[in-house]
C-alpha cells in the first residue's frame, strides 16, 4: 500500500508536470480533430481512438475506488456517480453523436490519452478507495460541497449545450466546418472547454482534496491550449469570424 506521504508527493509531482507542460502545449498544436496531421505517425479511426483513449478513466477509477477499504459514504458515492456520468457520456454517447466519419487521429495521441486517463483514474480512485478521510453525511451541507456541486452541474450543462451546438452544425455526412453561434459562442470560441474547466473546478471544490485539484490543473493545462489552437484556426479560416470573441474566457482570453 502506498503511504499517505508518498502518495502526496506523487500527486504534487503530477501537478508539476502539468504546469511545466502548459507553455509547451501553448506552442504545439496537438494533431487531431480539425488539426489532424499525418506527421505524427500511424493513425486510427477517430471514434475508435476516442473510446480507447477515454475508457481507462472509467475502468481504473472504479477498480481502485471499490478495491480499497475506505469508507464508501454517501458523499463518496456521489463523487463516484458524477465522475461516471461525465465519462460514460464522454466515452460512449458523445463519440457516437459526433459526425466525424472518415476522420482519423494519431495512435501516439491515443497512447498519450490512455496514459493520462490511467494515471488520473488511479490517483483519484486510489485516494477515495484507500487514503481519503471519511466524508460524513453532513458534508452534503458543507459550503464546499454545495458550491462545488453547483459549479460542476453548471459546467457540465455548458459543456453539453455547447457540444450539441457544434454537433448540429453538420448535417448528415457533411464534413465541413462552420462558425458556431448561440450560447456562450457569442463571447468565446470554445465554451465547451470552458464548461469542462468549470466542471472539474467544481469537482475539486466539492471533494476538497489534492488528487481532484490535480485533475483540475491538468484540465486547465490541456483545454486552454486546445482552445487557443481552435480560436487561431477559426480566425485563419473564416474572414468574417467575430473579432470580439475570445478563445475560452469571456472578455479575458
Amino acid at each position: 500500500m502506498i503511504t499517505f506521504e508518498t502518495f502526496r508527493y506523487l500527486v504534487l509531482g503530477w501537478i508539476a508536470i502539468a504546469i511545466l507542460l502548459f507553455p509547451v502545449l501553448m506552442n504545439v498544436t496537438v494533431p487531431y480533430g480539425r488539426h489532424s496531421s499525418k506527421t505524427w505517425g500511424a493513425t486510427i479511426g477517430n471514434k475508435a481512438g476516442w473510446i480507447i483513449m477515454e475508457v481507462p478513466a472509467i475502468i481504473v477509477f472504479a477498480i481502485f475506488i471499490f478495491l480499497g477499504e475506505g469508507i464508501k459514504s454517501i458523499p463518496v458515492l456521489i463523487f463516484f456517480i458524477l465522475w461516471m456520468v461525465h465519462y460514460v457520456h464522454r466515452t460512449f454517447i458523445y463519440s457516437a453523436r459526433t459526425r466525424t466519419k472518415g476522420k482519423r487521429m494519431p495512435v501516439l495521441i491515443v497512447t498519450f490519452g490512455v496514459f493520462f486517463n490511467i494515471v488520473n483514474g488511479f490517483i483519484n480512485g486510489y485516494w477515495f478507495g484507500f487514503l481519503s478521510p471519511d466524508y460524513p453525511l453532513n458534508w452534503l451541507t458543507d459550503w464546499r460541497f454545495i458550491a462545488g456541486g453547483i459549479l460542476f452541474i453548471t459546467g457540465m450543462g455548458l459543456n453539453l449545450y455547447s457540444d450539441n451546438i457544434l454537433i448540429n452544425l453538420r448535417k448528415n455526412n457533411d464534413k465541413g466546418y462552420y462558425i458556431p453561434k448561440g450560447g456562450l459562442f457569442k463571447y468565446v470560441s470554445c465554451p465547451n472547454f470552458l464548461g469542462e474547466i468549470i466542471e472539474w473546478g467544481g469537482y475539486a471544490l466539492m471533494t476538497w482534496c489534492l488528487p481532484t485539484l490535480a485533475f483540475f490543473v491538468w484540465s486547465f493545462a490541456n483545454l486552454v491550449p486546445r482552445a487557443h489552437d481552435h480560436h487561431k484556426w477559426y480566425k485563419g479560416h473564416f474572414k468574417d469570424y467575430p473579432q470580439k470573441r475570445k478563445a475560452v474566457f469571456p472578455y479575458i482570453y
